[in-house]
């Protein structure tokens, strides 16, 4: 009886083996090629590791942490990096999108064509192109200051006076196309019949709207809201290409600070530190969105 009643449960066990055996080379590559890097991180940031004049690593525990949280040019990194993720993602992005996702679905097949193409198309372009596109635009001698300069308004060079603001709206310029192409998704599937139902109502176009409308989508509102705040904590290429984090730090957000100090300063250890830090950063925007998609889900 003990081999009848073992001989199902080594069979299932079997197949389910057999089943995983097409995942192996993936779970291997994984931890080879994302789990190596991230454990050598974590070792490097504990550690005094240099890209140059070292003879050996030492071990120095949480020092480069410390020296991160006592550094006031940490704490204004971090400021700037808020800043921007809270101007050009949670507001621009998710606004923007929103606002194209609704004026899309009232407009004809043409001008739902030409919208997505220029949007998406700003998307798509890498970030240092999209970034050498807007210094040639807000640089002094750029179209933005030639346009004012035809209308009589003085001009200035805005990559110096608000430099962390240019480069928030060229995030948002580029990366809006995402938001946008969420929510038109979503409102797809909103039914028409419950929105008509209350205008026959009486219900206006706005009282549709947040009584209605984004309720209903509020998942969507919640998981794109995460999204667009974790690619924009890690945005490196459109500020290096606008602003190299300048002038004068103005504009150096997190990533920027990370490769400042462990390449242009040979600080590796203490750069890994502040790159974990940021990761730290993101996984609480996560636990946040996480714990708001939740609640969404026990109060449906």
């Amino acid at each position: 009886m003990t081999l009848e009643a073992g001989t199902p449960r080594r069979s299932s066990g079997r197949r389910a083996l057999l089943r995983g055996l097409p995942l192996g080379p993936a779970v291997i590559l994984l931890a080879v090629f994302l789990g190596g890097p991230i454990l050598y991180c974590i070792y490097a940031a504990f550690t005094d590791m240099a890209l140059t004049g070292s003879s050996g690593i030492d071990f120095v525990g949480v020092e480069n942490f410390a020296k991160a949280f006592t550094s006031p040019e940490f704490g204004r990194a971090v400021l700037y990096t808020l800043f921007f993720t809270v101007v050009s993602a949670i507001i621009g992005q998710n606004v923007l999108g929103m606002i194209l996702a609704l004026l899309m679905r009232s407009g004809s097949a043409p001008v739902r064509a030409t919208v997505s193409a220029i949007v998406v198309g700003a998307w798509v372009l890498p970030e240092v192109v999209a970034g050498y596109l807007w210094l040639t635009f807000l640089g002094p001698d750029g179209s933005l200051n030639a346009i004012l300069a035809s209308i009589g308004v003085p001009t200035q060079n805005w990559l110096y006076t608000t430099p962390i603001l240019a480069v928030a709206i060229a995030n948002i310029w580029r990366g809006t196309a995402f938001s946008m192409l969420v929510y038109s998704a979503a409102l797809s599937d909103v039914p028409t019949e419950i929105v008509e139902a209350a205008k026959v109502d009486g219900a206006g176009t706005w009282r549709t709207l947040f009584s209605i409308t984004l309720p209903m989508i509020r998942r969507s509102i919640a998981t794109n809201l995460m999204l667009i705040t974790l690619q924009t904590l890690s945005v490196f290429g459109l500020i290096w290409a606008m602003t190299k984090g300048g002038p004068s730090s103005k504009s150096t957000t997190l990533p920027i600070f990370a490769y400042e100090q462990a390449f242009s300063f040979s600080q590796l250890g203490y750069g890994t530190a502040i790159a974990l830090i940021l990761l730290l950063i993101g996984g609480i925007f996560s636990l946040f969105y996480l714990r708001i998609l939740r609640l969404e889900e026990n109060t449906s």
